[in-house]
C-alpha cells in the first residue's frame, strides 16, 4: 500500500538520523526529500508547499522538549503535520431514532456503487436499518449492480423502472424508506466530471430536494493530485462532509488523499483496502500516517528513529576504530561534545586520560578553536571530507578564505584531526562504545 511515499519518508528519515550533526543544511535537506516525495507521489503543489514550509519553520524554530534529541523531534514534526492536513479523521455517529439521509457523490469510475454497497453492509452490521436509493440514471446498468451487490448483504434498493428524473426518484425513495422505518437512508447519484456542469447541477437538485444528513465524496486512490480539482469543484455544488478513498490496496499514489482534505476541509472518514464487500475500514490519520512512515505509530515511528541513529553511530565507530577517521566523523565528535556539555567530561570519560594529562588551559583553548572547525569542515568538498589528505597548500587556502581564518588555523584544525585519528585507533573498541553511548544519553 502507497509503496511511493513510504519508501521516499524511509529514505529521508534514514538520512537525516543517519548525519553527523543537525544544521540548518541538513533540515533544508530533508525537507526537499520530503518535497521530493510528495511530487512524485503526485501530490498537488499547494499542498506540498504548505506542508513542507511548516515542517521547515518548525524544525528549525523548535526547541525539542528536555529529553528528546533533536532528530527525534523533527521525525515528531513531520509526523504531526500530517496527521494534521489530514484532519482527526470522521466518525460516523448516526441518531438510531429517525432517518439518517446519506447522500454519497463522485466521479464515474471510482468505486462510488461499489462503495455504496460496503457501506451499507457496515453500517448494517452496527445495527442499522439501511435501505438503498438507486439514483443513478444516467449509466446504463448502474442499477442492476447496485441491486446486485445490495441483495449479497440484505439491504434493499429503491429505484424507479424507466424514470430518468433522478431527483424524483432520489424524493421517492426517501419517502419510501421513511415509511418503512429505515434509519440509514444512502442516496446514489449518477457520476460526474468536475466539468460536467450539467450533471454536476442536478446533484446539487438532489440535494436540495433530500436535505442530506451527510454528504460523501468517492474518491480514487490513483489520481493523484486531479483529486484536488475534483474535490473543489464538487465542494462547491454540494457540502461535502466527508471522504471515503478507494483502491488504496494495490498502486495506490495515496497523494490524492492529501489534496483532497486539503481543498475541501472535509476529514477522510472511511478507506477503502480491497474488493470485498467486507474491505471498507474507518479512517484512523495516526494509522494512516504510521502506514506512510512504514513504521506503526509515533512511538513506534520514534523508536524506530532511535533504532537507526544507533546503527548510524555504530558505524561511525566501527570506521573510526579501523584508524579511517574521516572529517565527517571528526564533525560528529565536536557535535557529540555540544551534547555532552564540554570538552573536559568527554575527556574524563575516555580511557586512558586523566586531568594531569591535559591542562585546563589547553582545554579551553581547544573548545574556543571549536566553533570555527565546524565552519571549516562544512567549507571542505565532499572528497576532502572523505579524505583530508587531499588538503595541499591551495586547498587550505580556498578553505581559510571562505571562512574568515587564518591558514594557520585550517592547518591547526588538520593536526587535531590527526591526533584524533591516531586515539581513535589506539583506543579499544568496546570501551569508546560505552562512552559513546553514555553521550548518547545526555542528549
Amino acid at each position: 500500500m502507497l509503496d511511493r511515499l513510504r519508501d521516499g519518508f524511509q529514505n529521508a528519515v534514514n538520512r537525516l538520523v543517519g548525519s553527523p550533526s543537525i544544521d540548518e543544511k541538513e533540515i533544508k535537506e530533508f525537507v526537499k526529500d520530503i518535497q521530493r516525495t510528495l511530487l512524485a507521489g503526485d501530490v498537488d503543489v499547494h499542498v506540498v508547499l504548505d506542508i513542507c514550509q511548516k515542517i521547515e519553520k518548525r524544525s528549525l524554530d523548535e526547541k525539542p522538549p528536555p529529553g528528546l534529541p533533536r532528530k527525534d523531534h523533527i521525525v515528531k514534526i513531520l509526523y504531526e503535520e500530517f496527521v494534521r492536513i489530514l484532519g482527526e479523521g470522521g466518525k460516523l455517529d448516526l441518531p438510531t431514532n429517525r432517518a439518517n439521509i446519506i447522500l454519497v457523490v463522485g466521479i464515474q469510475g471510482s468505486g462510488k456503487t461499489t462503495t455504496i454497497g460496503k457501506l451499507g453492509r457496515l453500517l448494517s452490521k452496527r445495527g442499522y436499518r439501511v435501505g438503498v436509493i438507486a439514483g443513478d440514471t444516467f449509466r446504463p446498468g448502474a442499477i442492476t449492480q447496485l441491486k446486485t451487490i445490495c441483495a449479497d448483504i440484505n439491504v434493499p434498493v429503491f429505484s424507479i423502472e424507466n424514470e430518468k428524473n433522478s431527483v424524483k426518484v432520489a424524493k421517492a425513495g426517501s419517502q419510501y424508506f421513511r415509511e418503512q422505518n429505515a434509519n440509514v437512508i444512502i442516496v446514489d447519484t449518477a457520476g460526474r466530471h468536475k466539468e460536467e456542469k450539467g450533471l454536476l447541477d442536478e446533484m446539487k437538485q438532489i440535494s436540495d430536494a433530500v436535505i442530506p444528513d451527510f454528504t460523501f465524496l468517492v474518491l480514487d486512490g490513483t489520481i493523484g493530485k486531479a483529486a484536488f480539482g475534483q474535490a473543489s469543484a464538487f465542494h462547491k455544488a454540494v457540502t461535502v462532509g466527508g471522504i471515503i478513498m478507494t483502491k488504496l490496496d494495490g498502486a495506490a499514489k495515496g497523494g490524492g488523499a492529501l489534496a483532497a482534505t486539503a481543498a475541501t476541509g472535509a476529514k477522510i472518514f472511511f478507506i477503502g483496502t480491497g474488493e470485498r464487500v467486507d474491505d471498507l475500514e474507518s479512517f484512523n490519520p495516526t494509522r494512516f500516517v504510521g502506514r506512510l512512515l512504514g513504521m506503526g505509530d509515533l512511538q513506534t515511528l520514534l523508536e524506530r528513529a532511535r533504532e537507526l541513529e544507533t546503527a548510524a553511530d555504530e558505524k561511525h565507530i566501527k570506521r573510526m576504530m579501523s584508524g579511517k577517521l574521516t572529517m565527517n566523523d571528526f564533525l560528529l565528535q565536536i557535535e557529540q561534545v555540544k551534547k555532552f556539555g564540554s570538552l573536559r567530561k568527554i575527556l574524563e570519560a575516555m580511557p586512558g586520560f586523566s586531568q594531569a594529562q591535559v591542562s585546563s588551559e589547553n582545554i579551553e583553548e581547544v573548545e574556543g578553536k571549536m566553533k570555527y572547525w565546524r565552519a571549516m569542515i562544512q567549507a571542505m568538498t565532499p572528497p576532502e571530507r572523505d579524505d583530508p589528505e587531499l588538503l595541499n597548500s591551495q586547498r587550505i587556502k580556498r578553505i581559510a578564505k571562505g571562512t574568515g581564518v587564518p591558514e594557520r588555523d585550517v592547518k591547526d584544525l588538520l593536526t587535531r584531526y590527526k591526533q584524533a585519528k591516531s586515539v581513535m585507533k589506539a583506543s579499544k573498541g568496546r570501551q569508546f562504545r560505552a562512552m559513546m553511548k553514555q553521550m548518547n544519553r545526555q542528549e
